[in-house]
């Protein structure tokens, strides 16, 4: 419930975020003004002794968000999706945020599988591991299905996680509006937005239905997909508190001395990441958006294995081909094309110069395109893109954010695989693919196709339809003439008033005459 009682909280945030040596680190990053960064003081520095101490070995912000529990830990690494809002340092250490928390005991698992799917868990699962893994949301257990033998990973919430969540969201929004009120700059940033962005993310991530539907979705759309897989949903032992999955078994792909004790190529290994990014953000529209090594394994026969489908992008039809067209236009150096998409797309307003906005995409793609092959960078590109697009008025896209932190991620993966991967030519193939099925004559064929199965679902309302908007606008025309002829029923009635009076005046003059 917001309200005063979140001061408390407010007061709790500003000392842990003085005593862990954070506070200068938001407050630069957001370039806060002295009356902002007065009251952050005020609310810090006399309740320093409240705050936590934190680990002294993380970086500040990210030793602050640690120690003040779960829901800041979630509110940042969501903040390392906006660098628009935190500034790319922040957005940089917050991506690192670690959310590996003490694991709750094994019995309280056991009590929320049985309270959630309704059946006593020994008759579900003939094993049931102690944690192997703990979140800020959730912990993951190692078991086996007892009807069939078949290994699963059971991801359980923590108890009052979501009672927790919704406390430290009440304390967000105020903070939101501390900052909207005493910096009105700040309001371009929407900071009571993105408090609303990461509640509903958080929200979605606290029905494990909704991540299993998510799973389910993106193993669907990549079931095709050479050297990739999605583990499976169980969705008789799933429920909003309770996810079960096929286990998958694999080495992170963090653990590069076991990858290659296994013998796995690392430069293949990159180059797939990466291709396969690019597909599902391209190909499918839909793509794993939090793809860091944690979040991957590499499978004993090479497979990339995908885990924890909390944070998920989508992006429509339209967006994909401008993106496309964007990264083409870069791979060509065709600059002046760059510039026109940006316009048909609405992105940059239309009063701005096109020719004065390709030469500022030149200036950005020339110094990239100039780096050795291997250091080229498809992340570094679309952050200095985004800072081109907003000093030219474009606004803020949500979903074009996401995709480039994705991007960015998915790059370093590829990159710790392979230290001399060429972006370029790895992404080459798969843009101009896409190109070609979807801006094509292939693609014109497909698009009036589907504009034509739409007509046909409408074809018998069709008539009626176009009956009702003749009427529409017989009825808006003959409003309209009724409308000017009220308006023009007095100017017709003074001028048979004067031209009243001036016969009358006329008969006056010729009586006097006779």
């Amino acid at each position: 419930m917001r309200g005063p009682h979140n001061i408390w909280r407010l007061i709790r945030t500003g000392a842990t975020l003085e005593r862990t040596g954070a506070m200068s680190v938001v407050l630069e990053a957001m370039d806060a003004p002295p009356r902002l960064r007065a009251v952050a003081r005020i609310l810090g520095r006399p309740f320093r002794f409240l705050g936590d101490e934190g680990d002294p070995a993380l970086p500040p912000a990210t030793r602050a968000l640690t120690a003040l529990g779960p829901a800041y830990i979630k509110f940042g690494q969501i903040l390392s999706t906006r660098p628009d809002v935190v500034g790319d340092d922040l957005a940089r250490q917050l991506r690192v945020l670690q959310d590996k928390l003490a694991p709750f005991p094994r019995s309280e698992a056991l009590a929320a599988v049985s309270a959630e799917l309704e059946a006593d868990p020994e008759t579900l699962f003939s094993e049931f591991s102690e944690p192997v893994a703990a979140a800020s949301i959730a912990q993951v257990h190692h078991a086996r299905v007892a009807e069939t033998g078949q290994e699963v990973a059971v991801k359980v919430l923590r108890p009052g996680i979501e009672q927790a969540f919704r406390r430290d969201i009440d304390a967000f929004y105020l903070i939101a509006s501390v900052i909207e009120t005493l910096h009105p700059a700040s309001r371009r940033l929407r900071p009571r937005e993105v408090v609303e962005h990461f509640e509903n993310t958080v929200l979605g991530e606290l029905d494990l239905r909704m991540e299993a539907s998510a799973a389910a979705e993106f193993a669907a759309n990549t079931k095709a997909d050479k050297g990739f897989r999605v583990p499976g949903v169980h969705w008789f032992l799933s429920g909003r508190r309770v996810m079960t999955l096929d286990w998958a078994e694999g080495i992170p792909a963090n653990d590069l001395p076991a990858i290659d004790a296994m013998q796995h190529d690392r430069a293949a290994l990159g180059d797939r990441v990466l291709e396969l990014f690019l597909n599902h953000a391209l190909r499918d529209g839909y793509f794993h958006a939090d793809m860091h090594q944690g979040n991957l394994k590499v499978s004993p026969d090479g497979d990339i294995i995908a885990l924890d489908f909390g944070i998920m992008g989508r992006i429509d039809d339209y967006t994909r081909r401008v993106y496309a067209e964007i990264i083409y236009g870069f791979i060509r150096k065709d600059y002046r094309r760059v510039a026109e998409v940006h316009f048909e797309a609405g992105y940059v307003p239309a009063d701005r110069d096109v020719d004065e906005f390709a030469r500022a995409l030149r200036a950005v793609g020339e110094p990239i395109f100039g780096m050795d092959a291997s250091r080229i960078s498809m992340g570094r590109l679309l952050t200095y893109l985004f800072e081109v697009t907003e000093r030219f008025g474009m606004e803020t896209r949500t979903e074009l954010i996401l995709l480039q932190r994705t991007m960015v991620v998915v790059e370093g993966v590829s990159r710790s695989l392979n230290p001399r991967i060429n972006i370029w030519n790895t992404a080459q193939p798969v843009v101009e693919t896409y190109i070609r099925d979807n801006l094509g004559p292939k693609a014109f064929a497909r698009d009036l196709a589907r504009t034509a199965r739409v007509l046909s679902r409408f074809g018998p309302r069709l008539p009626h339809l176009a009956e009702e908007l003749l009427r529409e606008t017989q009825k808006d025309r003959r409003d309209q003439v009724q409308e000017q002829g009220r308006r023009e029923e007095p100017r017709r009635r003074g001028l048979w008033f004067a031209f009243g009076a001036a016969s009358a005046l006329l008969a006056g003059w010729v009586m006097t005459l006779l």
